[in-house]
């Protein structure tokens, strides 16, 4: 390969990483809570249409990245009022919440266009170009290894995720810390939503995210619920899908006139995330606490 097909590929390796960086991350204040956070997918597609919808209303990225992460607080109040107050098991509650994503939306998108399957298209002008989501994705990252190492607010989180009673006896209230917790996680996980429809695409469409949000999870236990390690891990996953993207069209060498299946290109990412979790997860140590009630 020459430098600038070097470069090149590094560059969509950032581009395509930084809406998994977003939603790991959102997972990580939440697990670290001890809120376990299935419900990424589900965080991502409102965000990602909440962020089209505002983004072509208004006319300005800015305004949409606002809605995206309104839209995934007001989408994490159900999910906590379900698994904090009410105790709900928090595997099939968020995984109730990414169905009621992916039905709740098309149902939006038929009243605000006459079509289920995707907004129209976003104006040039309009979209956000790819290095400010990467570089505001590596500051956010940077931004929480600090402040749950160093702040009290860190400890706060980190301790309701490890010892919940123990976090009580100091004074701190549990149930508050874990609320703000998977709200500001829905937040940022629907902000890596909006990256995708105003930035690696020109609008919303109809199952865009793709299972995003399950592979920013599998960042997240790949990097043992740690803000550095899951960075490295969602760059793996965005080198994985910029390779399956540079392979399409390719001839197989024994074959020139025909190219790889696209089906076969389109598994690589998927495959590296299986991979990945088959290889490491047994090695992860969750938070004490994860998927407890209090």
């Amino acid at each position: 390969m020459s430098l600038d097909e070097i470069l090149s590929l590094l560059g969509s390796t950032l581009r395509l990483s930084s809406p998994l960086i977003f939603a790991a991350m959102g997972g990580l204040l939440s697990e670290r809570s001890g809120v376990i956070h299935i419900a990424l997918e589900g965080m991502m597609i409102v965000g990602a249409f909440a962020a089209a919808v505002a983004t072509l209303s208004f006319q300005s990225p800015l305004a949409g990245c606002v809605a995206a992460m309104i839209a995934g607080i007001l989408f994490s109040v159900i999910y906590a009022a379900v698994v904090i107050p009410f105790r709900a098991n928090q595997v099939v509650a968020g995984t109730a919440m990414n169905f009621l994503a992916m039905g709740i939306v098309p149902f939006i998108s038929k009243l605000l266009y006459g079509n289920t399957g995707a907004t129209p298209s976003i104006p040039l002008e309009d979209r956000l170009h790819w290095a400010g989501p990467v570089v505001a994705a590596l500051l956010l990252v940077a931004g929480l290894a600090w402040m749950l190492a160093r702040t009290p607010v860190g400890l706060w989180i980190r301790f309701a995720g490890e010892h919940p009673h123990a976090l009580e006896s100091a004074g701190v209230h549990v149930v508050k810390v874990r609320w703000a917790s998977v709200l500001a996680g829905g937040a940022l996980a629907a902000l890596g939503g909006a990256v995708l429809s105003l930035s690696l695409a020109s609008a919303y469409t109809r199952n865009m995210t793709a299972a995003r949000g399950f592979m920013a999870l599998a960042a997240l236990i790949f990097g043992k619920w740690r803000a550095p390690q899951a960075l490295a891990a969602c760059l793996l996953f965005g080198f994985a899908e910029a390779v399956q993207n540079r392979l399409q069209g390719v001839s197989l060498p024994w074959n020139p006139e025909a190219t790889i299946p696209v089906q076969f290109i389109q598994m690589v990412p998927y495959l590296v995330t299986l991979i990945v979790l088959a290889g490491f997860v047994g090695r992860a140590r969750a938070p004490k606490a994860l998927g407890s009630t209090f």
